[in-house]
């Protein structure tokens, strides 16, 4: 078995394992922070441009739906895939792919005619986008200690803080700008990627240990599978069949089979694509259920945050990312800050007791947001919640890489990243329907308060163009849409309070000083 070292020339040389400097380190990242900021902006830049595409589109609030998490299903499938194979190859090459494919497809995605082909190609986005932010998590852990990377994942947390904002304004600032129209949403994002790669290949030089790739293709196929059924059930249970249903036991009992029968693959596979083994640690396996706790809610805010403030509170998409602001604040200083004190003084268990903590409250608070609820409320709500995100999302992948062996970094990271993006996908699609269908309830008990025959509005099922709406049906419209929401987050709350609970016994160790292990 031999190591070689990526440089940028792309030529081997003798492993050189001596610690980067901050300075190098500091170049590489540049490189990396960019393809992240890239793959986050391919997910928030269509949240306040959602309701124009799908209104020009002709879709209704479940294609709303489908466009987020089509490309948080693909993302989640193929994370871990992403993290095994850097485990056995190039982490620079397979960081230039991930690229490469998310250039064509927002391509692709930009030239669609109607929602069908938007959600396949957000689908294929979602492909390129998990191997952007599984790799750039893995190549920092190849780069420092576990014990000098809280203050880098702390750039991690504001790069992303600052996508989550400039996605939705760009997006906004797109829709709003007439000679633009909302493809170019899509289109943006390929000047960063190409500049991406261009850093990534003059700075990032990582050793490379070369071992025989055996892609354990059908554990991923069965992984994939197990998630989609799942996910496919909480879009449509509720709204197209009864939660209690033999479709729900058909899809349920299916998913949970696939599940148990990717265990059984994944203990037999020579390279899993999630090596049982990892689980043995205690600080893996709860990391992981924490992961998918948080997932739920952190794609939630950032989903439907831009619906309460465009369809509740009438303003434009620019303006909708605006008032998002104290959330992308609170994330990123917090994220920033926790960062700089655990590289200090190598403690980071608290970070997430307290952000998890922080996170239940904020959505609790946030659940009780409605179309007259004070914007500085709002604000304060949203801060903590924000605060409670930062100081929790970077730091749960940071207990897992201070716990596992350097040659199952990439596999360990990318596990949870995977649940992360599992408990998102699917608390999208189920608070999705959960505001599909409490929005149409409430609208329909505003218009029949009001007197009004049901059949003048839309109730529910698509995303309504307010500035239509007759003068008496705008504010049962918008009033319909703020409940809705604020019971979305009042659901999401008890999935943060589990993640509390989950982290208080996750056993904290001291991080290491090196890369051995």
């Amino acid at each position: 078995m031999t190591a070689t070292t990526e440089a940028s020339t792309g030529t081997a040389a003798a492993v050189d394992d001596r610690p980067m400097t901050h300075r190098q380190v500091m170049e590489a990242l540049s490189g990396l922070l960019l393809g992240l900021f890239v793959a986050v902006l391919s997910s928030t830049v269509v949240s306040n441009a959602l309701p124009h595409i799908l209104t020009d589109l002709h879709g209704g609030q479940s294609a709303y739906t489908w466009v987020i998490t089509a490309a948080l299903l693909t993302l989640t499938a193929s994370t871990p895939i992403w993290g095994k194979l850097s485990d056995l190859a190039s982490k620079k090459l397979l960081l230039q792919i991930a690229l490469l494919i998310y250039i064509g497809t927002s391509a692709l995605a930009g030239l669609s005619q109607n929602t069908g082909e938007l959600i396949a190609c957000r689908a294929l986005q979602g492909i390129g986008a998990g191997g952007v932010v599984a790799l750039g998590q893995i190549c920092l852990a190849a780069m420092v200690p576990p014990r000098e990377r809280g203050r880098y994942s702390g750039y991690f947390g504001a790069v992303f803080a600052l996508a989550t904002i400039g996605g939705p304004l760009i997006g906004g600032v797109i829709v709003d700008t007439s000679w633009l129209g909302w493809r170019w949403c899509f289109y943006v994002g390929i000047p960063f990627a190409l500049a991406a790669i261009l850093v990534v290949q003059r700075t990032l030089k990582l050793p490379v240990v070369k071992r025989p790739v055996k892609i354990d293709y059908l554990g991923a196929l069965v992984i994939t599978a197990a998630v989609s059924l799942l996910m496919i059930w909480i879009t449509l249970a509720g709204t197209n069949y009864a939660w209690l249903s033999w479709q729900t036991a058909v899809m349920v009992g299916g998913g949970l089979l696939l599940a148990a029968l990717a265990v059984v693959v994944e203990r037999r596979a020579a390279e899993p694509v999630i090596p049982p083994s990892l689980f043995k640690h205690r600080t893996v396996t709860l990391a992981a259920i924490a992961s998918v706790l948080v997932g739920v809610g952190m794609y939630g805010a950032t989903t439907f945050l831009s619906q309460y403030f465009q369809l509740a509170k009438d303003k434009s998409p620019t303006m909708a990312g605006l008032m998002t602001l104290p959330m992308i604040i609170g994330l990123a200083l917090s994220s920033a800050v926790a960062g700089r004190l655990i590289t200090k003084y190598g403690k980071w268990k608290a970070y997430l007791v307290s952000g998890t903590a922080l996170l239940a409250i904020g959505f609790a608070l946030l659940g009780t947001a409605r179309v007259d609820t004070n914007y500085g409320l709002l604000s304060l709500y949203m801060a903590i919640t924000g605060i409670g995100l930062g100081l929790t999302s970077q730091n749960l992948v940071l207990a897992v890489q201070n716990t596992v062996p350097r040659h199952e970094l990439g596999a360990a990271s990318s596990v949870v990243t995977f649940f992360r993006t599992m408990g998102g996908a699917m608390g999208v699609s189920a608070l999705g329907a959960l505001m599909t269908n409490k929005v149409g309830h409430y609208l329909a008990e505003n218009l029949a308060a009001a007197h009004i025959p049901a059949g003048h509005a839309a109730a529910g099922g698509g995303i309504p163009d307010l500035a239509k709406l007759p003068a008496p049906i705008l504010p049962l419209v918008t009033d319909a849409f703020g409940h809705g929401v604020g019971t979305v987050f009042l659901w999401a709350a008890p999935f943060a309070a589990l993640a509390f609970v989950t982290v208080l016994f996750i056993r904290e160790t001291a991080l290491r000083t090196s890369q051995q292990g």
